[in-house]
């Protein structure tokens, strides 16, 4: 017989695994369709008009394999020094468990934002803890379920401040020993906004003048002070007091709320969480109860469920930029999850009692260092410390050190004479002795420990004395408990997430392997720049791609969310007019489908926001769009779209629209949600967008992490590059996030997907990601109307189902979504971006066995509905109306009008690996109305369970 090769490419990773569907049923699909080819199919969707001229080719993509030998090729010239810079930042150690079980599981790093807080109980769970946390640590009253990073939620402070406080004051007063990074980042939001920052000691404060006061504890040159008699000026003048507190400090320290503070921030990263050279890590927002509804972000919080039992959610909804746009306190619309459930969890693993053991560690640590060099004739101040002092070495800066660094060791650079150092939990005996070496000592080091803080800093009160903090922690026990809160979940590991506009597609074990190699997490985002050439060659390699892709002219790393991409586009063309003399344009041009993040954005660059309308098949009413960008010349500043836009279409007047604007005055910002329908088929930069921010969380692979970590650069044409965000640490100002590059420990996951997929890979696969989107709207056709398509009856990579008529007979879209549970999926996105409709993504990533489970489920779905259309059943004797069902409705007394079998095992679900939710739906108003957002007694679990 003769040997008969075969053609199959092994290794191909583009197409044999991070693609779904086998080139076999794209063949089916299309033929249900009814295109002829995939050619065909994009063909009908993307105009010819805004068609890219040339493919996108990076060379040969490489292996799995061969991908991880280039990384630790590329991570090895990163130099992994130890870093005492501190500056908010430490070393840290993160208990294997959480590594392996929550920071490497992709039950945890693959979930979504628990908008469906039925299928998200165990993530709630585990932000709850940290909200007790960090409510615990200091000691006010309630605390959200965190922010982006520290010098972020210490802006946000101000805002939230500013709108709380009775002071008729614009101006902020700002400790002059906040974090060099802090006050920039605050600098940048204020100034927008007509805030004056005005910088001082604490002593410095009239409180009559400001509307609020930031403080930093300890300072960043390891100054402890009580701010109390602050606190109490400022209340006097009706102004606001807020603390940026480091909370393994305060372990042993006395908290903001015992010292009055209304507001407390800061960052969890020494809290078992990675440097990372500088992220992503949760920072942490708590606030007196008085001042609840103005706190931005998230907030879990507890309710019950339909039959009684407790239930966690996200509380406060109101607060959404969805709902409130243009007014809303706040562009934050998501979170850092993953990273705070590590901090929690952190907190769980070590309970208060090792918590401050680990900060009593470090507070000896630096006692003796701090002896060893006073006795040795520096001057180290401050007297009475925490973790950091402050040496004034005079000339001999420079040579200190570059003996620090021979020593394998980074030490803060201080003015001219002096010099920081910062201990943290890693710190042995063998690190003081190498700084000791560095400053010329040779002194043994005392293996005594040593404590002085200040008497009247000295913490008086317990914290974290929920049992969830006093459970055994045995690594058994640990872990089954993290095992436990993880089987509560719904990720992207068990199921399709079809989100729309959320992009969930796969997340390869390949591209997540590097974010845990100490060459890539260990860095410290402010050493000096020759021990990050790994990373330097990784960001620019990375930026060349994304401007290849987008048609832009260069990229800024700096924003850590998509939000804060939007933020940074804005201020950037900002920036633009003023240097141009036409600072007072500020007027932004926005459609009224457009994500709820833009208007709230263009408000907090200080811009007056214009709806525009949509026409009635859904593009941007262009006669409207026309008449507003004339109306208002002279002060047009920009218009914000999305493309394709918001309902999933390719708008045909996309490049007349950008003309548009620009014949009068303004910038277009094109927001980069939908780029996963976009990559190497047509770029932004060439329909006329001047500035677009992606979201790598959502079409270059970074997971969603149940909530965050995001990142979202923003790429600008040539014209704007000298107005992207600088950052101090890079002898720059105007900074819009904490470190230089956000969150770069996550950028090797995109960078890796791009390494591996190729051009040619990433272009195959926005043409799935369309096909599979109209393989669904093909087989849902006539069972659920599809709200918007393009002229020749395609969508792009998502299609909107219009659930709406069958309200009529009660049945509403909460309905569908809490089937769709019982069925094994979640949720498409709701209500958004047309109130009670569903916005369905599926993404390249999903097989065609998952898209039909999933058309299965809808179909079936739609089979009850016209049960209760037909008179069959009514609306609340319907499984509808019961769902999600769990192994308590399977198991109890069955009443009801359809049988277990429909109820538990509808059509789409497994039966041997049946999700089941841990509980019946949410009731959400009544959450609102007994507002609970810390730990609730364990017995409170007890009654719930009986």
């Amino acid at each position: 017989m003769t040997f008969t090769p075969t053609d199959y490419d092994a290794y191909d990773f583009a197409n044999r695994r991070h693609i779904g569907p086998s080139p076999a049923e794209m063949a089916d699909m299309l033929a249900t369709i009814g295109a002829e080819s995939l050619d065909d199919l994009i063909d009908q969707t993307i105009p010819k008009s805004i068609r890219q001229a040339e493919p996108l080719d990076f060379g040969k993509p490489l292996s799995e394999s061969e991908l991880l030998a280039h990384m630790r090729k590329v991570a090895d010239k990163n130099k992994v020094l130890t870093s005492l810079i501190g500056q908010g930042y430490h070393n840290t150690i993160t208990p294997p468990a959480i590594k392996r079980n929550i920071f490497e599981n992709p039950a945890w790093y693959t979930a979504y934002t628990p908008y469906q807080p039925e299928i998200s109980q165990g993530r709630l769970e585990a932000l709850l803890n940290y909200q007790t946390m960090i409510c615990d640590l200091t000691g006010l009253d309630i605390a959200n379920a965190s922010l982006l990073d520290e010098s972020t939620a210490a802006a946000e402070a101000m805002t939230m401040a500013q709108r709380a406080a009775k002071s008729k004051s614009m101006t902020f007063f700002v400790d002059e020993a906040l974090h060099p990074q802090n006050i920039d980042v605050i600098r940048t939001r204020a100034e927008p906004l007509g805030i004056e920052v005005i910088t001082g000691r604490p002593s410095d404060l009239d409180a009559d003048k400001v509307f609020g006061a930031i403080f930093q504890y300890p300072g960043t040159n390891g100054v402890l002070r009580d701010f109390t008699p602050q606190m109490e000026a400022l209340h006097a003048a009706k102004a606001l007091g807020i603390v940026i507190a480091d909370p393994m400090a305060l372990c042993l320290l006395k908290e903001p709320g015992a010292m009055g503070a209304d507001i407390a921030v800061g960052s969890t990263q020494r809290f078992g969480v990675p440097l990372g050279y500088g992220g992503p890590h949760a920072a942490y927002m708590a606030c007196k109860d008085a001042l609840k509804r103005s706190m931005p972000g998230r907030i879990v919080g507890v309710s019950i469920d339909a039959r009684g039992n407790r239930a966690y959610r996200l509380s406060l909804q109101t607060r959404e930029q969805h709902i409130r746009r243009e007014k809303a306190t706040s562009n934050v619309c998501t979170a850092q999850a993953l990273l705070a459930v590590m901090a929690s969890m952190y907190a769980v693993f070590h309970g208060p009692n090792g918590l401050k053991a680990i900060a009593q560690g470090i507070h000896a640590r630096t006692v003796t260092m701090a002896e060893g060099l006073r006795q040795a004739g520096f001057d180290v101040f401050p007297k009475k410390v925490f973790d950091t002092i402050t040496v004034e070495v005079g000339p001999f800066q420079g040579a200190i050190l570059k003996s620090a660094v021979e020593e394998g060791l980074n030490l803060r650079r201080v003015g001219d004479t002096r010099i920081g150092i910062a201990m943290d939990e890693t710190t042995t005996g063998e690190t003081i002795a190498a700084v000791w070496r560095a400053f010329g000592l040779t002194a043994p080091v005392p293996e005594t420990p040593a404590y002085d803080l200040p008497e009247k800093l000295i913490r008086e009160t317990p914290y974290l004395t929920h049992e969830i903090f006093h459970m055994n922690r045995a690594e058994t026990e640990m872990m089954r408990y993290m095992r436990r809160l993880s089987d509560r979940d719904l990720a992207l590991d068990r199921a399709m997430i079809p989100l729309g506009s959320c992009t969930m597609k796969l997340n390869a074990a390949a591209e997540m392997i590097p974010v845990s190699w100490d060459a890539y997490n260990s860095l410290h985002p402010f050493c000096p720049p020759d021990q990050a050439e790994g990373y330097t060659q990784l960001i620019t390699d990375l930026s060349a791609k994304l401007c290849a892709i987008t048609g832009y002219a260069a990229f800024s790393m700096q924003p850590n969310s998509g939000a804060q991409g939007e933020y940074a586009g804005l201020l950037t063309i900002r920036n633009y007019h003023v240097a141009n003399g036409e600072g007072h344009r500020n007027v932004c041009l926005i459609p009224m489908s457009a994500h709820g993040t833009n208007p709230a954005s263009a408000q907090m660059v200080g811009w007056k926001v214009v709806p525009i309308k949509s026409a009635a098949n859904g593009d941007v009413d262009l006669q409207d769009f026309a008449s507003k960008a004339h109306e208002h010349a002279d002060q047009l500043a920009a218009a914000m779209i999305t493309y394709p836009s918001t309902h999933g279409v390719f708008e045909e007047t996309v490049k007349e629209v950008c003309k548009i604007v620009h014949d009068h005055g303004g910038q277009v910002y094109i927001d980069g949600a939908n780029m996963n329908a976009m990559v190497g088929l047509s770029r932004p930069g060439d329909l006329g967008g001047d500035v677009s921010h992606l979201n790598l969380h959502k079409t270059f692979c970074i997971p969603h992490g149940g909530g965050g970590p995001g990142m979202g650069p923003i790429g600008v044409k040539h014209h704007l590059v000298p107005h992207l965000p600088g950052h101090p640490a890079q002898d720059g100002t105007g900074a819009v996030s904490a470190a230089p590059y956000g969150s770069p420990s996550i950028l090797p996951i995109s960078w890796a997907y791009c390494l591996m997929m190729g051009g040619e890979g990433l272009t195959q696969a926005t043409r799935v990601a369309i096909l599979n989107a109209n393989y669904i709207a093909a087989r849902l056709k006539g069972a659920y109307d599809i709200l918007y398509k393009g002229p020749q009856g395609r969508v792009a990579h998502e299609c909107i189902l219009d659930t709406r008529p069958f309200a009529d007979h009660g049945v509403t879209v909460d309905d569908i979504a809490k089937r769709l549970v019982d069925c094994g999926f979640h949720a498409p996105t709701m209500s958004w971006p047309i109130a009670g409709t569903l916005m369905v993504e599926p993404t390249e990533s999903e097989t065609k066995a998952e898209l039909d489970r999933f058309c299965d489920a809808m179909l079936a779905i739609r089979e009850e509905i016209a049960d209760v259309e037909s008179g069959k059943l009514n609306h609340e004797q319907s499984p509808l109306a019961h769902a999600p069902h769990t192994v308590e409705d399977l198991v109890g007394d069955w009443d009801r009008a359809y049988s277990r079998e429909q109820g538990c095992f509808p059509p789409g679900a497994f039966r041997v690996d049946k999700y089941w939710p841990p509980v019946n739906r949410v009731d959400n108003a009544w959450g609102d109305r007994n507002l609970t957002c810390t730990c609730p007694p364990m017995s409170d679990y007890a009654e719930a369970a009986e």
